[in-house]
């Protein structure tokens, strides 16, 4: 990647967000910032604030950047939300995404863009067994992505991360439990924590550990082509339960919802990822630690 040259994110102001222009700074790129609302970003992040569900917007945003790659993390990334109001996810993940590749092939064909997907998207062969709208939504991004590669010879590539995890703002499982976890060092709750199923399998993966892997794929990924982001390990959520224990000086209690054994889980594997010479550097106590200190500076 050239130094010189513009590096676009969407979804700047989200938990990814953040990690990914503090990582491309630091390397030294010139970075443009894309949220829908203000935040306070260093000075050396250049801001453009739009809505990337409006087409004539984003139109006018890469007709004004021309950037010469795009890193596309913004989205609609809420289970619930997406049951409660299924066209606004269809509308923030899938059809932004095409206004994008749209204006990107109209304006700077030869950019090379990142389309982050979702360990939730399924393949076009199973979409009969889609678990909810939001996983619709980003099967169909992913479906739009690749069309888009193809049918109009863009170099796109997409990237299949598990759950992130990491210090920052966050309404991941970690997030909340660290976050019920420091409320009981403060003595504002009692020491208990509620899982809703102990026996829930999930592959976590610290979010800078990503954030580098993006960068990987930008320039090394092959057109069309889907990467899992992954650790390739998976722990139950009572096993993090545990981890968290080790973490604190506090005794809490673990209450669970369920009580049967019900494992739902996906195995995802990075081994095209490390070909292209990533590598994984925090470890799943490491990252739970910091999360911890995150909330600790943090406290609500």
């Amino acid at each position: 990647m050239n130094l010189q040259e513009n590096l676009l994110i969407t979804g700047a102001t989200g938990f990814t967000g953040v990690h990914a222009y503090n990582h491309f700074i630091k390397q030294g790129f010139k970075v443009t910032a894309v949220g829908r609302k203000p935040i306070d970003f260093p000075k050396k992040v250049h801001v453009e604030y739009c809505e990337l569900t409006n087409k004539n917007d984003v139109k006018r945003l890469i007709q004004k950047i021309k950037p010469q790659y795009v890193l596309h993390l913004a989205g609609q990334n809420h289970v619930g939300k997406s049951w409660d109001d299924p066209i606004s996810s269809l509308e923030t993940n899938s059809l932004a995404t095409a206004y994008l590749l749209d204006a990107l092939r109209k304006e700077v064909p030869s950019c090379k863009s990142l389309i982050v997907g979702s360990a939730l998207q399924f393949d076009l062969k199973e979409l009969s067994t889609l678990p909810h709208p939001y996983s619709l939504s980003k099967t169909l991004q992913v479906l739009i992505t690749q069309s888009w590669a193809s049918l109009y010879n863009m170099h796109v590539v997409i990237a299949k991360p598990s759950n992130l995890i990491g210090p920052g703002a966050s309404n991941g499982v970690c997030s909340i439990f660290a976050q019920n976890i420091v409320k009981m060092e403060e003595e504002k709750i009692e020491k208990v924590l509620k899982v809703n199923n102990l026996y829930d399998r999930r592959d976590f993966l610290d979010v800078r550990d990503a954030v580098r892997a993006y960068e990987i794929l930008l320039t090394k990924g092959k057109s069309g082509e889907i990467y899992d982001v992954t650790s390739g390990k998976s722990q139950s959520l009572g096993e993090v339960t545990q981890t968290f224990k080790a973490l604190t000086n506090i005794d809490f209690e673990v209450k669970s919802h369920l009580t049967e054994k019900v494992e739902q889980f996906v195995e995802m594997k990075p081994l095209e990822l490390i070909n292209l010479g990533w590598e994984q550097e925090f470890s799943f106590s490491s990252s739970l630690q910091d999360i911890l200190n995150f909330y600790r500076q943090h406290s609500l």
